[in-house]
C-alpha cells in the first residue's frame, strides 16, 4: 500500500491522505484548511485528480477532516463516502453549516465589492452541493471489516475523540496501515475511550499535543468552576468559545454536574449556536455511542446536556438580546473565535475587566483565539479595535485530543509499526518524535506529498 499525505502535515488542519491499494485509490479524510491566508488558499484545488478516487473514508465529522468533501465531489469524485453511523449524521450538519456560512460571507463581500467596484470570490461550495454529496454517504459499524475487494479491507475502531469518531485499519495481504484520525483523551469526555492500536506495519498518528500533558479532569473542572465563580463575584459574564461538535456537549455535561453539586451559582446559561444545538440533538439520539457515565445519566431519566436555566438561542434576535445581560454564561462558536456568534459576544465583553473568557479547546496559529491566549492587549473584531481586559482562562484538560502521555500509551501497542506523525505543529510533532526515537521506534514527521510505501519502509536500527 502507498500513502501520500496531502494535508495536516506540519500543521493541525486540512487532514487528508491518498491511499493506493490493489483494490483501488482511496481518500482517508478530506478536511478543510483553516487559519486564513495561504492555508485557506489550499482549499481550492487538489494535487491529484478527484475522478481517480474510488471511495473516501472519514475518521470523524470535524470540518478539518471532512470540510472539503463537497469540493472533491464538485471536481468529479463520485465514489461512496464511508463513515460510522453517527459521523454520517453529524457530517450533514457540519457541511451544511459550512456551506451556509460561506454563502452568507460571499453575499456580504459581494455587497461591499459592488460599492467599492471590486469582485468577490465565490464560496468553495453551496448547500446544494452538500445535499448532492450526502447521497453518497454509507454508514458502517465499528469493528466489522469492510471488504474492498482484491484482499483489501478496512475496519473502523473507536478513537474516543468525538461521537462517531474512529481510527481506520487497512489490511492488504500481510500488510496493515493505520490512520489514527484524532485520538481522544482517556476518561475525558462523553464518548468511550480509544480502542488499543493494533500491531501494524505503518501508522499515521496525530500529534496535536505531542509536546505537553493535560491537567487532570478534576483540575480542569475546578478551573472552570473558578472562572465562573470569579466572574459571578465580579458582576460580569463568562464567554466560552466552544466548538459546536464535542466540546459544547462536554461543557454542558460538566456545567450540569457542577450546578447539581452546588459548586457554581445557577445563573443563566445560553447556548448560542444553532449548529451546536442541532449536534447536541444528534448526541441525544446516539445513546449507544456514549460512555458508561453518560449512559447512566440517561438511564436515570436525566438529560446529560440540559438543565434548568439553560436557554437555547437559535435566532439572531435571541443572540443579540443576550448582550444586555450581566451574570450569564454564554457558550458560542466558533471555538477558535475565527467566525460565528462568539465574535459579537467578545465585542461586548472582552474589554470588561469584570468578565472572563474561558478557552476550552485548541487555538490554532493565525486565529483570533490564539492571539487572545498569547496575551494580545488589543485585537480586531469585524475591523474594529477591541481592548482585551477580560480575565482569560485556558483549560486544555477539556481537549478532545490525547496528550503526550496518552499518545505514547496508544502507540505502544502498535509495535513494530513505523510511525509517521501528522496533525501537529512542528514543535509538538518534533517533541513526540524524539521521545519515540528514544524508545527505539522508527518515526518520521509527515510532509505534504511525500509518499510512503509499505514495501519500502525505512529500516530501523536495532
Amino acid at each position: 500500500m502507498k500513502v501520500t499525505p496531502i494535508g495536516a502535515a506540519g500543521e493541525v488542519t486540512g487532514s487528508c491522505f491518498l491511499l493506493e491499494t490493489r483494490a483501488g485509490t482511496f481518500m482517508v479524510d478530506c478536511g478543510m484548511f483553516q487559519g486564513g491566508g495561504p492555508l485557506e488558499a489550499r482549499n481550492e484545488q487538489f494535487p491529484f485528480s478527484p475522478r481517480d478516487v474510488d471511495a473516501a473514508f472519514l475518521t470523524h465529522a470535524h470540518l478539518d477532516h471532512c470540510g472539503r468533501l463537497p469540493v472533491l465531489h464538485a471536481d468529479g469524485f463520485r465514489g461512496e463516502v464511508f463513515a460510522t453511523d453517527a459521523t454520517c449524521d453529524l457530517a450533514q450538519f457540519i457541511l451544511l453549516d459550512s456551506a451556509k456560512l460561506q454563502e452568507e460571507d460571499f453575499e456580504r463581500r459581494l455587497r461591499k465589492g459592488r460599492r467599492a467596484g471590486l469582485q468577490a470570490e465565490p464560496p468553495l461550495y453551496r448547500q446544494q452541493d452538500v445535499l448532492h454529496l450526502l447521497r453518497y454517504f454509507q454508514a458502517h459499524r465499528y469493528d466489522e471489516p469492510l471488504d474492498l475487494g482484491n484482499g483489501v479491507s478496512v475496519t473502523f475502531r473507536q478513537s474516543g475523540h468525538i461521537l462517531g469518531s474512529a481510527f481506520l485499519e487497512f489490511r492488504e495481504g500481510g500488510a496493515t496501515v493505520v490512520f489514527s484520525g484524532d485520538l481522544g483523551a482517556p476518561r475525558r469526555n462523553v464518548v468511550p475511550d480509544p480502542a488499543p492500536a493494533p500491531p501494524c506495519d505503518l501508522i499515521f498518528c496525530e500529534s496535536t499535543y505531542g509536546d505537553r500533558l493535560h491537567r487532570t479532569e478534576e483540575q480542569s473542572v475546578a478551573e472552570l468552576a473558578e472562572a465562573i465563580n470569579w466572574a459571578y463575584a465580579a458582576g460580569g459574564n463568562v464567554i466560552i468559545p466552544s466548538f459546536a461538535l464535542e466540546r459544547t456537549q462536554d461543557v454542558l455535561f460538566t456545567l450540569n454536574e457542577l450546578r447539581q453539586a452546588g459548586a457554581i451559582p445557577r445563573n443563566p446559561v445560553y447556548l448560542d449556536s444553532p449548529l451546536a444545538i442541532n449536534i447536541t440533538r444528534v448526541y441525544q439520539q446516539h445513546h449507544d455511542d456514549l460512555d458508561d457515565e453518560t449512559r447512566a445519566f440517561i438511564a436515570a431519566r436525566r438529560d446529560p446536556f440540559a438543565f434548568p436555566g439553560l436557554t437555547l438561542s437559535t435566532s439572531s434576535e435571541q443572540s443579540r438580546a443576550i448582550n444586555g445581560q450581566n451574570g450569564v454564561i454564554i457558550i458560542a462558536g466558533s471555538g477558535m473565535c475565527n467566525g460565528g456568534r462568539v465574535l459579537h459576544h467578545l465585542k461586548h465583553n472582552l474589554w470588561r475587566e469584570d468578565s472572563a473568557v474561558v478557552f476550552v479547546g485548541y487555538q490554532a496559529n493565525g486565529t483570533l483565539g490564539r492571539r487572545i491566549v498569547n496575551g494580545a492587549k488589543d485585537v480586531q473584531i469585524d475591523r474594529e479595535p477591541v481592548a482585551v481586559r477580560a480575565k482569560t482562562f485556558t483549560i486544555n484538560g477539556f481537549s478532545a485530543h490525547a496528550d503526550q502521555a496518552a499518545l505514547l500509551g496508544w502507540l505502544a501497542t502498535s509495535d513494530p509499526a513505523y510511525v509517521v506523525l501528522n496533525h501537529g505543529e512542528p514543535e509538538a510533532s518534533a517533541t513526540l518524535a524524539g521521545l519515540l526515537r528514544d524508545q527505539g521506534r522508527g518515526v518520521d514527521v509527515a510532509k505534504p506529498m511525500r509518499e510512503l510505501d509499505t514495501d519500502h519502509l525505512p529500516v530501523v536500527a536495532a
